[in-house]
Formats: structure tokens, sequence, C-alpha cells
């Protein structure tokens, strides 16, 4: 009845503007290319954090567990390795040092040689940042700097990739992002991808 209805023009789902986030946020890609070492792992581990770092911030949220994993494919069973952590973070935060700190915790569970193609970042047990207390002793000295909002006002006027922390850093692309030149158009996600009708 809805489809029927919503085909005759009358709405019956509002649209979402933008997703509400409540018990935890998801970080995590395919590599286009397998990554084997710690040096790679770093660079995912730091990018994934401060992606949840930018998004805690949107959101006005903090984090007070953040987890973090990596694996490889499900057809190498030559090589089947899953590490995994997961960190109970000093205080309710959204500061993008300490949860980059926390990610990196895992690099000593990878191996080298290992081809994982898989890795992500969870922060969980989520809350709204009014309730966190003003004289908090466990607030971090990067959260009372503003150091994540600066960080994505500069990211807003000059690009995602005109800064971040450590390897999260670096301007060059990198070799594990997935490859998108072939991705399918995103008809009904995208507003600039959407078709155009012209009628004769």
């Amino acid at each position: 009845m809805r489809t029927v209805l919503e085909l005759r023009g009358i709405p019956c789902i509002p649209m979402e503007e933008e997703r509400v986030i409540k018990d935890q946020l998801i970080f995590s890609r395919s590599f286009s290319d397998p990554i084997t070492d710690r040096v790679g792992m770093e660079q995912v581990m730091g990018i994934y954090a401060q992606q949840a770092s930018a998004r805690l911030h949107k959101h006005q949220k903090l984090a007070k567990i953040l987890s973090a994993w990596a694996m490889t494919s499900y057809y190498n069973q030559h090589q089947d390795h899953q590490p995994a952590i997961t960190v109970k973070l000093p205080g309710p935060t959204a500061d993008p040092v300490v949860l980059t700190r926390a990610a990196k915790q895992l690099l000593p569970q990878i191996l080298v040689g290992v081809k994982y193609a898989r890795a992500g970042v969870v922060v969980m047990d989520l809350q709204p940042l009014a309730m966190q207390e003003t004289f908090d002793p466990f607030v971090s000295a990067h959260e009372t700097k503003q150091i994540g909002p600066l960080i994505q006002q500069i990211r807003s006027e000059h690009g995602m990739k005109s800064i971040g922390l450590g390897r999260a850093g670096l301007q060059q692309g990198p070799a594990w992002e997935m490859r998108r030149e072939m991705m399918s158009p995103r008809y009904t996600a995208h507003w600039r991808e959407l078709l155009t009708v012209k009628a004769a």
C-alpha cells in the first residue's frame, strides 16, 4: 500500500536527511591491494580513527570503547589471520589523538608478510556530549585545545586530504584505497549523480 501511495505522489516514509547514530560507528573497507606490513596498517588505523573522531564531533557524541581489527581474505586459506583488540578509553572522548593511539594498539598483532584484505575501527558505548561532566578528570589535553574541531574546519575549507595526524596526514592517497574508476553511478543515493530526463 505504501508503494502504491508513494507512486501516486503521497509521501508515506519521511526522508532521512542524516542518519542518526545510536550505539556504535563502524569504519571498514576492503583494500584494493593487500596490506602486508605494520606501516601500512598504521596508516589504515590512523585514517579510520580520525574518521570516527570527525563523525563523533559532527553528531556531538563521545565514545567509551574502541575496537580495531584486521583480516585476511576468505579465499586465502593458506593465510588465515584475524587479529582484534578492544580498548576501554580513559574516559568518554571524541579526541582524534586518543582514538588514533587506541586503534594503533592493534599493530603488535599484525604479522609481517601476511596479506590483510580488510580492516576496521569501531567506536562503541556512545553518549551525548552534554552528559560529559564539566570538570571530568579524564578529559584529554587535546580535547581542551579543540584539536578535533580544528582538523575538521581545515578539512572543510581545504579538502579531506589537507591535514591529518601521523601517517593519516599524507596527502598522497594510500595504495590500498578501493579503486572507484569502475563504480556504478549512484542514481538513487547521490544528488550530483541523479538522472536528468529531458522531454523532446
